[in-house]
């Protein structure tokens, strides 16, 4: 058969293209699309020659189930899915993006479902108007494309059509998690580390260089949540509103830090992003100006938004003395403390 090959523009997706698209898979086409991560060939679930041909397509033995990608969370009521109030909150922080979780519907089948971070992939999605699957468009064993050259490789002549969205953003499998019973499990290591999506506490701390006070915050956040041993369940980052990704932290800071017996020396900074901002239960910044850029970014996340230092702005000490620093260190230090006791009350009982 003859594949066609539909190049859109990843940013700004052509709908007209992809109503084209959406229409072969609604009447049982394969259709290759990309997402963030890799990839992958859409089926629709419910038409039985359809999911047949996709096996033999992929050579995936038949009771090895695919994974079903959705495009909202109002798609979970039409799939029989209600989730608990934990893997729900795991779901609200990684989606859309790189995590499959493999929960229960009303049959009490278990069912892998990922929310893709991808536009093409969320409206095709949409406009066709049936569940879909979406194993990754490879081969069964091969490793999963992440270009449309790659998908050529094997595909070409095997689906319908294939969306030219250019090169997977991440370019990594999606992390697996199964969600039916706690503990939760990692399935398959992927895009998502292990112990991020496993936490049951998501910190973010925001500065404007990310090597100072963000840098403080951090290190002090986890020096109390370590001594409490509760570390298996908080994730602590921290980043910065405007900095140069890969610098360390400022001489100073290693200083101030290092007579805490806190160690920053191999700190590396970086900037905010829709991602880390998304998978952030609460995200504390410095000054008022801080919080500003995060919600112009991303207005979604403001009620998770807040000042370290409640109606005050902490100052930026960069370019100043060691002790300037030290008293900074000083204000953060009772801040994150008074902020370790609100949060973690209930679990030090």
């Amino acid at each position: 058969m003859k594949t066609k090959v539909i190049k859109l523009n990843p940013n700004f997706p052509e709908e007209n293209l992809i109503n084209e698209a959406a229409q072969v898979l609604k009447n049982g086409g394969l259709v290759v699309f990309p997402t963030e991560t890799v990839y992958g060939i859409a089926a629709n679930i419910f038409n039985k020659d359809t999911i047949n041909r996709l096996y033999e397509i992929k050579k995936r033995p038949k009771d090895k189930p695919f994974s079903v990608h959705i495009s909202d969370f109002d798609s979970l009521k039409q799939l029989g899915i209600v989730l608990s109030k934990d893997a729900e909150r795991v779901a609200k922080r990684f989606w859309p993006g790189p995590l499959t979780l493999v929960v229960l519907n009303d049959k009490k089948e278990k069912i892998g479902l990922r929310m893709p971070d991808n536009r093409i992939a969320v409206s095709l999605i949409k406009k066709s108007g049936v569940s879909v699957v979406a194993p990754s468009a490879n081969l069964s064993g091969n490793k999963p494309p992440v270009s449309i050259g790659e998908v050529l490789l094997e595909m070409d002549g095997h689906v319908d059509i294939i969306l030219d969205g250019g090169r997977a953003r991440i370019g990594i499998e999606s992390t697996v998690m199964d969600v039916t019973e706690k503990p939760f499990k990692i399935l398959r290591q992927g895009a998502i580390p292990a112990k991020e999506a496993l936490t049951d506490y998501a910190l973010l701390f925001v500065c404007t260089g990310n090597s100072c006070r963000s840098v403080m915050a951090k290190g002090l956040m986890e020096k109390f949540v370590n001594e409490a041993n509760l570390s298996e369940k908080v994730h602590i980052d921290s980043a910065g509103t405007s900095t140069f990704a890969g610098i360390g932290a400022a001489p100073n800071t290693v200083s101030v830090m290092k007579e805490e017996g806190i160690d920053v020396s191999r700190h590396m900074s970086k900037n905010i992003n829709k991602d880390i901002l998304k998978r952030s239960d609460i995200v504390f910044v410095m000054e008022k100006f801080h919080r500003d850029v995060i919600i112009n970014l991303m207005p979604e996340i403001k009620g998770r938004v807040r000042l370290l230092k409640e109606s005050q702005d902490i100052a930026d000490p960069i370019g100043r003395s060691l002790e300037e620093y030290k008293n900074i260190l000083g204000v953060i230090k009772e801040e994150v403390g008074n902020i370790f006791l609100e949060i973690f009350k209930e679990e030090k009982k």
